[in-house]
């Protein structure tokens, strides 16, 4: 039976606090293995409003109703209202998410910031982000991260390099078609990828037709031929909120395909990760998204 493995992005307080609990009941539903990755610093989601200069961005704001699925007071956090320190106010969710027996690991530590300045940032800066999530997940579990996903598939080189630094396992930054062993600039890195290989509710909605009423199952078509493991990614703030019921849908038809559904480690202790195959990583851009972000590239 192939596998699909769910891969959880956790952004804010809000979908710490409300959408995680939401996840946890519907995937014990399912019997399901998960994922979660958490954003551990302070959530400062009402900066994201400078994106709103790059293409695409605008549109996808008024396809997915971004008001809606984060609430107004997520909107204004970093700008007219505090942003709540997540790692802080939120770590008994944390510690009872992976109480309940599932992977947890590093998103970021400052979502907004990370996504918008890691694509061009120093090395000083990206080991100082990067150490900061890094500290945080440790005090809040007791010990080290064992992988990573990277806040809107936003990576650089030295990013890539922390991962195998700190000790990661492996990782799961960017998009693709399968697990393989990443080369960036010619330098091959010691911590496999595991790219998400399906779109996201947030790119297929209000795009040729898909509506919240729909998009599972438009997703549903896309896997039915069940000949091949794939990794999902999933948002608290959506999955775990008005999207739930989609979520609930696609749970029911995945295993109906076929799938068993595990988190991101089950499926890479299934490898054999020395015979993976090196391909390049790098910048590229994926439908239904705004700006590049990190792609599978091509075999070397």
């Amino acid at each position: 039976m192939p596998y699909l493995a769910l891969k959880i992005d956790v952004d804010t307080f809000r979908g710490t606090r409300e959408g995680v609990p939401t996840l946890i009941q519907l995937l014990r539903r399912h019997q399901a293995g998960a994922t979660f990755l958490f954003s551990l610093g302070p959530d400062h989601t009402g900066r994201a409003v400078k994106r709103a200069l790059r293409p695409g961005f605008v549109k996808k704001v008024q396809r997915t109703s971004v008001v809606s699925h984060y609430g107004i007071k997520t909107l204004l956090y970093g700008t007219l209202l505090p942003g709540p320190d997540i790692g802080k106010k939120a770590a008994d969710v944390l510690r009872a998410t992976r109480d309940a027996g599932f992977e947890v690991g590093i998103h970021c530590w400052d979502h907004v910031k990370w996504q918008d300045g890691v694509g061009n940032a120093n090395e000083a800066w990206t080991r100082a982000e990067f150490g900061k999530a890094v500290q945080r997940f440790t005090e809040v579990f007791g010990e080290p991260p064992r992988t990573h996903g990277a806040a809107g598939w936003q990576m650089n080189g030295t990013a890539l390099a922390l991962e195998g630094e700190t000790g990661m396992d492996y990782a799961s930054d960017g998009r693709g078609l399968h697990p393989f062993r990443p080369v960036w600039q010619g330098r091959e890195l010691t911590v496999p990828q595991l790219p998400t290989t399906l779109p996201t509710l947030d790119e297929l909605i209000g795009a040729d037709g898909i509506t919240e009423g729909n998009v599972a199952d438009h997703l549903l078509r896309l896997t039915q031929a069940a000949d091949r493991d794939h990794v999902y990614t999933l948002h608290a703030e959506l999955e775990g909120g008005k999207l739930a019921p989609a979520f609930d849908r696609l749970l029911a038809g995945w295993k109906a395909q076929g799938y068993q559904l595990v988190a991101t480690r089950t499926l890479f202790d299934s490898l054999d990760v020395a015979s993976l195959p090196r391909h390049e990583i790098g910048w590229g851009e994926i439908p239904g998204r705004s700006g590049r972000l990190m792609v599978q590239g091509a075999p070397c």
